[in-house]
C-alpha cells in the first residue's frame, strides 16, 4: 500500500495507521516510541497486522469522519457496501487516570449495508506474544508485562495459520454490525467493559471529543477544512501527559524509493519549536501551546546550556540508533532504524528556535519565573560563545559540519528575541551591549558572506554558492523584510533552480529526493503571503499544493510530481508549514 493511502488514529499517547483496506499495519503501544505491536507497513509478509477485509471487495476508500481523527473505510461490494469505523479511545485530558477504562483501546465497528458480507479477520502481533483463546473467542496476548486482549461482540472461532496469525471467517447479514475491541495495559489492570454497547459509546465519545477540539480552531481564512485537518494531524502527534510533540509516529518510511535515508522520527525535535508555537497560538490552541512551551523548558533545563537536537516525549535522551534487518523495509528500503543518531549532532539553529518559541509564549501572557529567565540567558550566553562554530544544520546531513547560513540567522534570532524582551529579562547595561554587538556581528557576516552575487541569492553556507530552500524563512524570522530586493531575488533563484514542477521544491542543491519537500512548498507560498509577492500568487500556490494532499488530508515529508507521498507519515513539519502558511494568508487577506 502507498504511504499516503493510510489514515492515522490516535489517543494522545500513540498512533495507529490503517491502510485503506482494513488492515492496521502500524501501531506502537503504550507510547509513540515503544516497540511496535503491528509493523506490516515495513514488511507486508513478515510484519504484524490486524486485518478486517470482506470477500469480493471491488474497491475500498478510507477517509476521516468530518472534523475528527476517527477513520471510516468503505468497501464496495456487489449490491452494497461494508463500512468499517476505526477509533482509538482518545484521552486528551488524562481522564483514563481518573476512570475505570482501558489504558489504550482501539474499537473497530463493522457494518453491512444492503448486502450480506463474508468477512475475513486476522491478527498477528509483531512480537512473539504468548497467546490464549478464551471462551466466546476472546484472545489474550502477553509479553514482558504487557497484556493485549482482542474481543468481538459475537462469538468467533479462531484458527492458527502457518505464519502464526490467528484468523476467522464469518458472515455479516445486511443491516448487522459487529464490534471489535483491541485493548492494551502495561502499567495497570486491563479494564474490559461490555463490548457492543461500549464500543458504540467509545466511537461516539471519540467523535464528539475530536469535533469539540476542532471547533476551537480560531481561523477564518481560505481552505478552512485543510487547516482544521492539519491541526487535527498535529494534535495526533501531541503526547498529552507531557505536552511534547513528535515529528512523526513512524520509523524508516523512506525519503527516496528503495533508498537508505530511512530515519526514526518518533521523537521531539527542537528545530520545530518556533513554528509550532506560532501555529498553536495562531489557531487559538493556547492550552497546547502552553503545554508545549512547558515541555520545552523542562527538556532544555536538563542539558543547559547545551541543547540536544531531539528528545523523547518526557524530555529524556532517546535510545541510541541501531539498524534492524529482520523486516524487508517499506518497498525494500533498508535499513530499518530504531533511534536517531542526529541526537549527537551540534545544531546551532536550535537556540533561536527555543528562545523564539518562549518569547512567543511571553507575548501571549506567559509570566516567566526566575529559573526560566536564567535558562534563556544561559542559552544566549552559549550563542555568544559558539555562533561561529560549524554545525550540522536544519537538514542534519551525516557528513562534516559546515558554517550554515540558516544556523547563523537563528543565532541572530536568539539574541534578537532576548533583546526584544530586555526589560522582562532585566538585562544589565553591559550584557545588553554585548548581545547587541554580537547580533550585529552575526547580521554583518550573513549579509556579506552568506549572500552570493553569482547566484543573486542567500546561500546555504558562508562563502558558498549552493541554494537552500530553508533560506525562505529568513523573512519569517524577521532577519529580512519579505519585500526586500534580496529576499525577492532569493525566492526567484530557489524557485527557478530547486523547483521540479507543480510548485514543488527540493530542499537544497544536490539532495537526491524523489520529489519535493512538503514544508518548502508551503514556505514559498508563505513568503509570498507575507509580502514577498502578490496575494493572488500566494493563494494559487497554497491552493495548488493542497490539491496534492491524499484523501485523508495527511502529508508525509516528500511529495513527487505525481502526487505520491514519501517519508515518515503523518509528518508534523509538513503540517506546521501548512498551518503557518494559512495563518499568514489569513493575515494578508485582512489587510488586502
Amino acid at each position: 500500500m502507498r504511504i499516503d493511502e493510510h489514515v492515522a488514529i490516535g489517543d494522545g499517547r500513540s498512533v495507529a495507521l490503517t491502510d485503506g483496506w482494513g488492515a492496521i499495519d502500524w501501531l506502537c503501544w503504550p507510547r509513540f516510541d515503544s516497540d511496535p505491536i503491528f509493523d506490516a507497513i515495513l514488511d507486508p509478509v513478515r510484519g504484524g497486522a490486524f486485518r478486517i477485509t470482506p470477500h469480493g471487495a471491488r474497491r475500498a476508500s478510507a477517509r476521516y469522519i468530518e472534523d475528527t481523527n476517527v477513520a471510516f473505510t468503505s468497501f464496495e461490494l456487489d449490491g452494497g457496501t461494508l463500512e468499517l469505523v476505526d477509533a482509538m479511545a482518545v484521552d486528551l485530558d488524562g481522564a483514563h487516570e481518573r476512570t475505570l477504562s482501558a489504558e489504550h483501546e482501539i474499537v473497530r465497528m463493522v457494518s453491512a449495508r444492503r448486502v450480506d458480507a463474508v468477512i475475513d479477520v486476522s491478527i498477528r502481533p509483531s512480537r512473539a506474544f504468548r497467546r490464549k483463546v478464551l471462551p466466546r473467542g476472546t484472545v489474550r496476548f502477553e509479553d514482558r508485562g504487557s497484556l493485549i486482549t482482542l474481543r468481538a461482540s459475537r462469538p468467533l472461532t479462531w484458527h492458527e495459520e502457518p505464519d502464526r496469525s490467528l484468523s476467522c471467517t464469518f458472515t455479516l447479514r445486511a443491516g448487522e454490525t459487529i464490534g471489535f475491541s483491541l485493548a492494551f495495559a502495561a502499567d495497570a489492570p486491563l479494564v474490559l467493559s461490555p463490548l457492543f454497547d461500549a464500543g458504540r459509546s467509545v466511537v461516539a465519545a471519540t467523535v464528539e471529543t475530536w469535533r469539540t477540539w476542532a471547533k476551537k480552531a480560531r481561523y477564518d481564512g481560505p481552505h478552512r477544512d485543510a487547516v482544521v485537518r492539519s491541526a487535527l494531524a498535529l494534535k495526533l502527534l501531541c503526547y498529552t501527559p507531557s505536552g511534547a510533540i513528535i515529528a512523526a509516529p513512524t520509523t524508516s518510511l523512506p525519503e527516496a524509493r528503495g533508498g537508505d535515508r530511512n530515519w526514526d522520527y518518533r521523537f521531539c525535535w527542537l528545530r520545530d519549536a518556533a513554528l509550532t508555537a506560532r501555529a498553536l497560538f495562531g489557531l487559538g490552541y493556547e492550552a497546547e501551546a502552553d503545554a508545549f512551551t512547558s515541555w520545552l523548558l523542562h527538556a532544555t533545563r536538563l542539558t543547559r546550556p547545551e541543547l540536544r537536537v531531539l528528545y523523547d516525549v518526557y524530555g529524556e535522551q532517546p535510545r541510541a540508533e541501531r539498524e534492524v534487518y529482520a523486516l524487508a523495509g517499506y518497498g525494500g528500503a533498508q535499513p530499518i532504524r530504531i533511534g536517531n543518531a542526529a541526537a549527537e549532532q551540534l545544531q546551532l539553529d536550535l537556540y533561536g528556535e527555543v528562545i523564539d518559541a518562549v518569547a512567543q509564549a511571553w507575548s501571549h501572557g506567559r509570566e516567566p519565573d526566575r529559573a526560566e529567565v536564567d535558562l534563556l540567558l544561559d542559552l544566549g550566553d552559549f550563542v555568544v560563545a559558539n555562533w561561529r562554530r560549524p554545525d550540522s544544520g536544519i537538514w542534519e546531513p551525516r557528513g562534516e559540519p559546515e558554517h550554515n547560513v540558516h544556523s547563523r540567522v537563528l543565532c541572530w534570532v536568539a539574541l534578537d528575541r532576548l533583546l526584544e524582551h530586555a526589560d522582562m529579562l532585566r538585562l544589565d547595561g553591559e550584557r545588553r551591549h554585548e548581545l547587541e554587538r554580537q547580533r550585529a556581528l552575526i547580521a554583518s557576516e550573513v549579509r556579506e558572506r552568506g549572500w552570493s552575487p553569482k547566484r543573486s541569492s542567500y546561500v546555504s553556507t558562508i562563502d558558498g554558492d549552493r541554494l537552500d530552500a530553508c533560506l525562505l524563512l529568513l523573512s519569517w524570522y524577521g532577519f529580512e523584510e519579505p519585500s526586500s530586493e534580496r529576499m525577492k531575488s532569493t525566492f526567484a533563484a530557489i524557485d527557478r533552480e530547486l523547483g521540479i514542477g507543480r510548485h514543488l521544491l527540493r530542499r537544497y542543491d544536490g539532495v537526491e529526493d524523489d520529489g519535493g519537500f512538503v514544508a518548502c512548498a508551503f514556505w514559498a507560498a508563505e513568503h509570498l503571503a507575507r509580502g514577498g509577492g502578490s496575494l493572488a500568487d500566494a493563494r494559487a500556490r497554497f491552493g495548488s499544493f493542497l490539491e496534492l494532499a491524499p484523501p485523508s488530508g495527511l502529508y508525509a515529508e516528500i511529495v513527487d510530481v505525481n502526487g505520491e507521498h514519501l517519508g515518515n507519515y503523518p509528518q508534523g513539519f509538513s503540517h506546521l508549514a501548512l498551518l503557518n502558511c494559512a495563518l499568514s494568508l489569513e493575515e494578508r487577506e485582512k489587510v488586502g
